[in-house]
């Protein structure tokens, strides 16, 4: 899929303009093209009244870029929603062979995005593991499952907790990616003490400081947490 944009900075594209371009609009302008089954899964969660907390199309794009130049075989997805970041990193997987598995607790958006996912033919590459996400992470480590790309946008409360489990199920040199790393910038606001705040406060810091991560925190869409795993494993 071409991530790169056919207009020039400055030419108009679905009503953004130099007037009211800002750094992500610009980036989502000249790289990302979204094909009609992404903005199709994007109008669909909207029409059904589902929370549309998909991960802006630059953040769908970097997913796909880095899965992609990881030669992903096995990808592990905690918090499916209706499929439109699953639609970035199924495109990703190196084929044949290529597996996704998608967590998430709400059975009605699993069927969702396994529905959007089938209509955009990669339906036979995807798993759909519906219930509380800490549960099939301990049911995927009783399988011996091992994953070389992950990427967590799920209940922020849990954060802390995918984190490890996600090392844990980690092939060698695997990928993890947090979606919200920042939390629309409470996460540095001293006097946002929410728990969801404090959870991923926790998780960056865990990330940052785990002797068996190589972390990075990007500031693309709400922040990225990027980490290579570099000793697989229980701490």
């Amino acid at each position: 899929m071409a991530l790169i944009g056919r207009e020039r900075p400055g030419e108009d594209r679905d009503g953004v303009t130099d007037r009211d371009m800002d750094a992500q609009s610009y980036a989502e302008a000249v790289f990302v093209q979204e094909d009609r089954y992404l903005k199709e899964i994007k109008e669909d969660i909207r029409a059904r009244g589902m929370p549309a907390i998909f991960v802006p199309p630059v953040v769908g794009a970097f997913i796909h870029w880095m899965a992609k130049s990881h030669d992903s075989q096995a990808i592990l997805e905690i918090g499916a929603l209706g499929g439109y970041s699953g639609l970035w990193l199924a495109r990703a997987l190196r084929q044949p062979g290529g597996r996704l598995v998608s967590l998430e607790l709400n059975p009605e958006y699993a069927r969702v995005a396994e529905s959007h996912l089938t209509k955009a033919g990669l339906g036979d590459v995807v798993e759909y593991r519906v219930g509380p996400a800490l549960e099939s992470l301990q049911q995927l480590d009783r399988e011996n499952a091992r994953f070389d790309f992950f990427l967590i946008d799920a209940d922020k409360e849990n954060y802390p907790e995918y984190l490890q489990w996600c090392v844990r199920l980690a092939a060698p040199r695997a990928i993890i990616v947090a979606d919200n790393a920042l939390q629309g910038g409470r996460v540095y606001a001293v006097e946002h003490r929410e728990p969801s705040t404090e959870a991923v406060r926790r998780f960056n810091q865990l990330a940052a400081a785990d002797p068996r991560l190589r972390a990075l925190l990007l500031p693309i869409g709400d922040g990225l947490v990027v980490a290579e795993v570099v000793a697989p494993g229980p701490a």
